[in-house]
Order: structure tokens, then sequence, then C-alpha cells
């Protein structure tokens, strides 16, 4: 038979269940599992004292609930990802200024230095014409000139010109070729505007005369 319980103040609780494989007939029911089974009376299922706990909490809720803490805001966190990116593309921009503009210098510093080297060796050979050191200007000639006529030949040509009393070079102009500007005054007092045309050995890289017109 279920076992009474006090009642508590919403009404009388639902009956404890009986005792196990007890059919409800009698006035005693048989022993509970665990007793001795010399008594007339089984042991009493523990009950707490006072009326039964009514109103008790029930379990905490599940899934989709409200948490107890607020979901951290998304609205900073995508701005702070923005100025990430926008951060990152400025660097990139800025790197790839920076680039452009070293390429940019190597560049004029490479063409710089190349009129340079041409105005020197234009200057190299008047200057060793100027002198009569016929054998040190033919060696800034260039393969084709020299192919034209031999050290000889290029000795006696260039004796029978007005001697060269000084020369001025002038500023270098790029086409196919370099093109060196020389003011020359001979001797004589007469004066001379020659363009000398050079050409890059293409086994030393070194400038060279190849004409003068």
């Amino acid at each position: 038979m279920p076992y009474p319980v006090t009642p508590g103040p919403d009404g009388p609780p639902p009956a404890y269940p009986a005792y196990p494989g007890w059919d409800g007939s009698g006035s005693v029911p048989p022993a509970y599992p665990g007793s001795d089974g010399s008594g007339s009376v089984p042991p009493v299922y523990p009950v707490p004292a006072g009326p039964a706990p009514y109103g008790v909490p029930g379990p905490p809720p599940g899934p989709g609930v409200t948490p107890p803490f607020a979901a951290p805001p998304t609205e900073g966190r995508t701005m702070r990802l923005w100025l990430g990116l926008g951060v990152a593309g400025l660097a990139v921009l800025l790197c790839c200024g920076g680039g452009v503009a070293a390429v940019v210098g190597l560049t004029v510093s490479g063409v710089e230095a190349i009129n340079e080297q041409a105005q020197v060796v234009a200057g190299d050979y008047f200057e060793a014409v100027s002198n009569q050191e016929f054998d040190k200007a033919y060696d800034f000639l260039c393969d084709a000139a020299q192919r034209r006529e031999s050290p000889r030949e290029f000795e006696q040509r260039v004796a029978e010109e007005p001697e060269i009393d000084s020369f001025r070079i002038g500023e270098v102009t790029a086409t196919n070729d370099l093109i060196v500007p020389v003011g020359v005054t001979y001797t004589s007092g007469s004066r001379d505007n020659l363009r000398v045309r050079l050409t890059q050995d293409t086994r030393t890289g070194a400038l060279e005369v190849c004409d003068i017109t």
C-alpha cells in the first residue's frame, strides 16, 4: 500500500509507491529487501521530516535559452576588422610606391652613369688625337671602325686633319646609339662641331667610338 505522507500546503501529494512485489493485500506487507525478515513490520522508507518539499525549482533550462551573460557586441569587432584591413592596404600601397620609386631611381642612376662614361670615352679619344697618340686613340675605336682601316691607315688619315688645340664635350643624346657632341677648336683658330657616335662592345660592355661626323 502507499506509504502515508503529511499533506503539503497545496493539497495532498501523490502517494509514495508501494513496496516492491506487494499486491496491496493484508495488513503487513512482505519484508522489504534488506531486512532480516524477523519483524512483523518491514523497515520503512527514509522520509525527510516535515512536509513534502513542494515548490522545488525544476532543472536548469536547456539549449536555446538566454545565456546568463550578454553576448559580446559584434559592431566593435567589425569596425576593428575593417580598420585592420585598411591599415594593411595602406602598408601595401606604401611598399609598392617605395618599390616604384626605387626602380625609377635605379633607372635614372643607370642613365647618368652611361652618359658620364660616354663623355669620358669621347674626351679620352680627342685628348689622344690632340696629343698625337694615335695608337691610343685607335684603341678607343669599335670593332667595325677598326675593320674599316688598320692602325697605320688611321694614323695617316688623322695626321692629315687640322691639329686640335682644344675641345669641349657636350651633353649626350640617346637614339639607337649614344651621340656625344664635341666642340673643337683647331690651332688655326677655326672651330667645328662634331658628333661622336658610340656603341657598346658586346664582349666587354665598354663604350667605343664608332663614327665621327
